[in-house]
């Protein structure tokens, strides 16, 4: 009996302890991360270092960044010549103070200076910390069709992938992004592919991104000066884009298009409307940890927005409604908008808009989805084309239909 007794007590109290498991599991809250998924250096044809370039997110407060240079992923042995104007000259000077001649691997002759560039796995390693900051290995594969630019990001990727090409853009495009899956599928590690500014020379047209099979990703906002995100008189924004794309794809029951912003960075000495410059455009994603895998799951299931300011201290999905509230700032005035699409519509309409820093959308049968836009009254630190104020766009719902 004793025996019986004492088993039945051990059973209790291993149950008790699963209990208590999962219960501390189901509670534990998804943390915000900020992150740009779009970056240059000397890799391709960025004008800084690597570790200068990371040193500078990380003192802003971002918790991810992917240096992603033309058609490598920086793990060959590089080295750049120092230019030989006097900006280059002192950039290299403070490289070589900040990191010491141990790090900063060079040769010097009375003409030039040479630089050993840090591959990813160097300067990774030197910035990365666990739950703080994280540098994730990316690629942006840059192909052309004719005098077309088709550039497409692969982040978090794993072997370098060459350029495809194809007979048109739409096929140049599907051929990149074709196996950026393939590597995904057979690594089975989490890659994420996104197009990357459709509007660049106006090289990609609305029908090419209608076409793409396996793409959820693409920039809605780019920090580049020459990206056209408001489009022109003959061609739509970025933002109609995106409407236009979601409502062709849930008609072909492809799954939703997300919408990303991204710096898009080059330029990291002059600074101005003319150049590319860091601290534009970023994501925030809720995910559970601060890991490539975490995060990309994340923003695959939508949870995420894009902004170049605004920071949102709500973002609620519920079956009837979704509710937005600001982390706001003092003396700056935010606007609210909904914005969707009825089913049998071709076109997105505004769907309510509110003077306010909370708002709450109760959402209706009738809807194929529904996203917001934040726009506040405070300007951006150094802005492009007429976009002057700060933006935060969030990810489109699909409702039941």
């Amino acid at each position: 009996m004793k025996n019986i007794l004492s088993s039945l007590i051990i059973a209790m109290l291993l149950f008790s302890m699963g209990c208590k498991e999962t219960k501390t599991e189901k509670i534990k809250e998804k943390e915000w991360y900020k992150g740009n998924l779009h970056t240059h250096s000397f890799w391709s044809d960025g004008d800084e270092f690597p570790e200068i370039i990371l040193d500078w997110y990380k003192s802003n407060n971002y918790h991810f960044i992917a240096l992603s240079d033309h058609n490598t992923i920086s793990m060959e042995e590089k080295w750049i010549q120092v230019r030989s104007d006097t900006l280059y000259q002192n950039s290299f000077k403070n490289y070589l103070d900040t990191y010491g001649e141990e790090w900063v691997e060079h040769k010097q002759d009375s003409k030039k200076i040479m630089v050993k560039l840090k591959t990813y796995t160097e300067y990774s390693n030197h910035f990365e910390k666990a739950g703080e900051f994280l540098v994730i290995h990316s690629e942006e594969i840059t192909d052309r069709y004719e005098d077309k630019h088709i550039h497409m990001n692969a982040t978090n990727i794993q072997e370098q992938i060459e350029p495809q090409g194809g007979n048109s853009v739409a096929e140049t495009m599907q051929n990149n992004l074709d196996q950026v899956l393939k590597q995904r599928k057979e690594t089975g590690i989490p890659i994420m592919p996104h197009i990357n500014h459709p509007n660049f020379f106006y090289s990609i047209t609305l029908e090419d991104m209608i076409s793409l099979k396996g793409e959820q990703f693409f920039e809605v906002y780019n920090g580049h000066p020459m990206v056209h995100n408001m489009g022109d008189s003959t061609h739509i924004s970025m933002e109609k884009m995106w409407d236009l794309i979601n409502i062709a794809y849930i008609k072909s029951g492809k799954p939703l298009m997300y919408g990303l912003a991204t710096d898009d960075s080059h330029n990291y000495h002059k600074m101005g409307h003319k150049w590319s410059n860091a601290g534009r455009g970023w994501v925030m994603v809720q995910a559970d940890t601060l890991s490539a895998p975490s995060l990309i799951r994340a923003m695959e299931k939508g949870d995420f927005y894009a902004t170049t300011g605004v920071t949102l201290a709500t973002l609620d999905y519920q079956p009837e409604h979704i509710s937005i509230a600001v982390d706001t700032e003092v003396g700056v005035s935010y606007t609210i908008s909904f914005i969707g699409c009825f089913k049998g519509e071709t076109e997105t309409r505004e769907l309510m808009s509110v003077s306010a820093s909370e708002a709450r959308y109760d959402l209706s049968k009738d809807l194929l989805f529904v996203r917001a836009k934040i726009t506040s009254d405070k300007p951006q630190k150094n802005p492009i084309e007429n976009m002057k104020f700060q933006v935060a766009w969030t990810q489109p719902l699909l409702m039941g239909h």
